[in-house]
């Protein structure tokens, strides 16, 4: 592909999962280049008569009234970048450090931001050759943005800090030396625009969105073997149900089931009995999978807006048609827009494993599955069979109960008071990774339960997408025919899940 040319104003969560996640490459657009360079001399011209803007001429947070003078520009730069590198934990992962390298860059190229092209061109040549900043996962509280997480992605730039280059962990300075790429001097302005913003929370989350997208259409495909199996009714799908309450979300989940279970010779073996209708768990997987769908969404729209926005402070305006130009201050590094969205996505998202647990129940407890054995045991009573997968899944789920606990709804004082409400938006973004970690495990348990239930009514068979999805379980899986572990199965079957192979697609 070409190089995604980077503009501040039209990056797609699909642009953005090609250079994250498949090394596309990028470039400052011509047009965004020249609104940089604008903006710069808006900076320059300000620090030359030596006015007063904040962290330009001033220290920052609480320190905004002290003043800088010309000789420590520089020296301030460098200054808030080290201070500012105090994160700690476990650290972000590679195609996390990517993501933050990329938003930072397309959020700086909108020209609002006051920085030297140089900056943007050293950041796209850090993603372009693989430096991957080594970046602490704790220490943001989402307020001034995610102001530790970027700073010690800022330090590899002027050649400080660590970074994992070719998969070997060196010093950002070493790192940056094997790649050919030069270290930076930061001049005035762009130490407070590297790590003024909320490139860590969005970072986390955009590709927690592309993972929940990959979940959604999984758990459609893993709901439809299950209530086969069960010998649920599909009519619970007809279109004509969902047009009367026209959910997007649940409109497209209903017509993919009814996709899903075309052609499906264990359907047709209970067309004719008498059970009027299934239980929610199956009844209901349109109107509780399309609600989630709705809110990946929301979320969709949420995350590109913030991708495309200049989200640091001071923002740079240069003037036209006779406007003066002008260093504002304001408050666009706030988290709050992004937190609302993690948690709401952690919420939702945590569902499709509470309603696929249920599933998982129905299909092992010998009072609700119609001609299965007790707990989908070829020797039930001699052997356990999925009883304790069950278990698993139910622990997973009440789990989620707890992380799905708003972290936006915190707010803690720093910065001796002057920043006095803030969003908690990591601790939102860093929550829904682990949701959606035993989401992926819980949705595993019921795809081996499913395989195994299909298994179990051979000759039988679902339609041909189940077929697929049963396939592909059993690529990694075998038939459960005696007890034993299935620990690496379910990580297995995850990991078949995590990289969309049971996503099967009817569209």
């Amino acid at each position: 592909m070409k190089p995604l040319q980077l503009n501040g104003c039209d990056l797609t969560l699909e642009s953005f999962a090609e250079v994250v996640l498949h090394n596309r490459t990028v470039a400052l657009a011509d047009d965004a280049r020249e609104r940089v360079v604008a903006a710069r001399k808006v900076v320059d011209t300000l620090v030359a008569g030596d006015g007063v803007a904040y962290a330009i001429t001033t220290g920052v947070g609480h320190l905004a009234d002290v003043r800088i003078s010309h000789e420590q520009a520089r020296e301030l730069q460098i200054n808030l970048v080290r201070s500012h590198a105090v994160g700690v934990g476990d650290p972000l992962r590679e195609e996390e450090s990517r993501a933050m390298m990329l938003l930072r860059a397309n959020s700086l190229a909108k020209g609002l931001s006051g920085v030297r092209p140089v900056v943007l061109d050293t950041l796209c040549l850090m993603l372009n050759r693989g430096v991957h900043p080594v970046i602490p996962s704790q220490g943001s509280v989402g307020a001034s943005g995610d102001l530790a997480p970027l700073a010690h992605l800022a330090l590899v730039l002027v050649g400080e800090g660590e970074a994992i280059y070719k998969g070997k962990p060196l010093s950002g300075g070493e790192a940056m030396l094997e790649a050919g790429i030069e270290c930076i001097r930061l001049e005035a302005k762009e130490a407070i625009s590297l790590i003024n913003g909320t490139q860590a929370m969005l970072a986390v989350g955009s590709l927690a969105l592309l993972e929940a997208n990959i979940l959604a259409d999984t758990a459609d495909v893993l709901g439809s073997i299950s209530l086969d199996a069960l010998q649920g009714t599909d009519v619970a799908f007809d279109e004509r149900i969902h047009l009367a309450r026209p959910h997007s979300g649940q409109v497209l989940v209903a017509a993919r089931l009814r996709k899903l279970l075309a052609g499906s010779a264990l359907r047709e073996r209970h067309r004719d009995c008498t059970r009027v209708q299934d239980a929610y768990s199956l009844r209901c997987i349109p109107q509780v999978h399309g609600a989630v769908r709705d809110v990946l969404g929301y979320a969709r729209k949420v995350f590109e807006i913030e991708m495309n926005s200049a989200v640091d402070n001071p923002l740079v305006f240069v003037g036209e048609n006779g406007k003066p130009d002008q260093v504002l201050s304001g408050g666009n590094f706030h988290g709050q827009p992004l937190a609302f969205t993690l948690d709401f996505l952690a919420i939702s998202v945590s569902t499709l494993a509470g309603i696929s647990e249920r599933r998982i129940e129905r299909l092992v407890n010998p009072a609700l599955s119609e001609g299965l054995p007790p707990f989908l045991a070829p020797s039930a009573g001699l052997m356990s069979g999925f009883m304790m997968p069950q278990v698993t899944a139910a622990a997973l789920v009440s789990e989620n109960k707890v992380l799905g606990h708003p972290a936006s709804v915190d707010s803690i004082t720093t910065s001796g008071n002057k920043e006095d409400y803030v969003s908690m938006g990591m601790a939102a973004a860093l929550k829904l990774r682990q949701v959606l970690r035993n989401v992926r495990h819980v949705l595993a348990i019921e795809a081996l339960a499913a395989a195994q239930a299909v298994d179990l009514l051979a000759p039988l068979k679902p339609s041909p997408a189940a077929q697929q999805a049963v396939q592909a379980v059993r690529s990694v899986s075998p038939m459960y025919k005696e007890d034993r572990s299935i620990a690496r199965d379910i990580g297995d079957v995850a990991e078949l899940i995590r990289a969309g192979k049971l996503a099967v697609s009817v569209e």
